[in-house]
């Protein structure tokens, strides 16, 4: 009898855990972290700040922390493999030795991600092996004005950074030609040249693309010279859909 009492006893109780006793809730989600880098040993870009403080902001709101750091000691394997991502904003020219490059390297080849915002693609001409994973080198732009207001073909709306643009994107900022193009892309806008003056690729002038890359995973975006882009809100969408592609959301 007492077992039968002590059936209906976890039947009346079912399906909490203990009669008075809510079941545990899921412990929430540890935010990733995203080291941004932002050393310049040639041209400094004074929407670094302002885009640095973007990055924060989009990362409070959406379970990620952004670490900015101005040094490629940082660039070494017990460091780097605290982070989900690294984002190179507005770098430029010869950042990183050879040891941090091998560092570098070797994160990406341990699952690590990589996004670049413009100048990114103004950085390490002589390591080749960022060149590919960049994706293509920065071959100059138009000049007076340097800004200037052009079209952006959306080729691919799929993508968490282009699902919410219109096929075609008006905007202004500076607008890069390219070199060393990799041709294993997966190119997600191009650029109009016929709505500007001073475009030099032609009919293919790629402008935000992404790959897998050795193991990791690589994003380049052209936009992000101005302050202003970075108070754009589909630019920051544009930026935030590429973060949580690299995270692997």
């Amino acid at each position: 009898m007492d077992t039968v009492k002590m059936l209906l006893a976890i039947l009346l109780c079912w399906p909490i855990v203990s009669c008075g006793q809510e079941e545990p809730t899921e412990a929430p989600k540890k935010p990733d972290l995203v080291l941004v880098f932002t050393k310049t040993a040639g041209y400094r870009h004074q929407s670094i700040e302002k885009g640095v403080k973007t990055l924060r902001e989009l990362g409070r709101n959406n379970n990620f922390i952004a670490l900015q750091t101005e040094s490629g000691d940082d660039f070494n394997a017990d460091n780097l493999k605290n982070y989900q991502l690294v984002v190179f904003l507005n770098t430029t020219m010869d950042v990183l030795d050879d040891d941090q490059q091998r560092a570098f390297e070797n994160y990406i080849k341990s699952g690590g991600s990589f996004l670049g915002i413009h100048a990114a693609a103004d950085t390490e001409y002589e390591w080749p092996w960022y060149g590919k994973l960049v994706g293509g080198y920065f071959n100059g732009h138009p000049n007076n004005p340097n800004v200037r207001k052009a079209t952006i073909e959306v080729l691919d709306k799929s993508h968490p950074s282009t699902a919410h643009l219109p096929d075609q994107w008006v905007r202004s900022d500076e607008w890069y030609n390219y070199k060393d193009l990799n041709p294993n892309m997966n190119v997600l806008m191009n650029l109009d040249e016929d709505s500007y003056e001073g475009g030099t690729n032609g009919d293919n002038h790629p402008i935000a693309w992404y790959h897998e890359f050795e193991g990791g995973r690589a994003y380049y975006t052209g936009g992000g010279h101005t302050d202003e882009s970075f108070d754009e809100p589909e630019f920051r969408k544009h930026l935030l859909g590429a973060i949580e592609w690299c995270l692997g959301r």
